[in-house]
């Protein structure tokens, strides 16, 4: 959908699948194929809750973009909270992380790549499209961090459009 670089570091995983909805208006979802589960590491019968996680996400990345949740959804918070984590040390240098057990879920996954985000200083830059039609995620590379579209050629043009026509009308 957009012509932006994937978030850094772990957020790209977050980006990723927030991108899994590929058109909100007629819920064409690419979790319904085997192949993008696998990628995500998600089992058919755990696609539900993948789905639940994946609109907290965007609920987040609307947030942080200052526009309101798209639905209502489970706070992600909540369901952060049942992820396990440790907090792994490496021995060469003392550094720590949080991150998650060894052939974690998804939700562990997600929930480490947000702390890596709040420790990098990164997690408020990743952010939905304002277009009401789209919501995809991006990470906003702008200098002041207020980016408003995933893509300034499609979605953001569309909007500077309907402004332009509605002050003539």
């Amino acid at each position: 959908m957009n012509e932006r670089s994937a978030a850094p570091g772990a957020l790209a995983l977050i980006e990723s699948l927030v991108n899994t909805l590929l058109d909100i208006e007629t819920g064409a979802d690419a979790l319904d194929t085997a192949e993008v589960r696998g990628c995500f590491g998600i089992a058919a019968d755990a696609v539900d809750e993948a789905r639940e996680l994946r609109e907290s996400l965007r609920a987040a990345l609307l947030a942080h973009a200052g526009h309101p949740p798209h639905r209502e959804v489970t706070p992600l918070g909540e369901l952060l909270s049942r992820a396990p984590l440790y907090v792994a040390v490496d021995a060469r240098d003392g550094s720590a992380a949080l991150a998650p057990a060894p052939d974690a879920p998804l939700l562990s996954r997600v929930a480490a790549a947000v702390a890596e985000g709040l420790v990098q200083g990164t997690w408020m830059r990743l952010k939905a499209c304002e277009a009401p039609d789209c919501h995809w995620a991006y990470y906003d590379r702008s200098p002041a961090a207020r980016g408003r579209w995933c893509s300034m050629q499609v979605c953001g043009a569309r909007a500077k459009m309907r402004r332009y026509r509605a002050k003539e009308g």
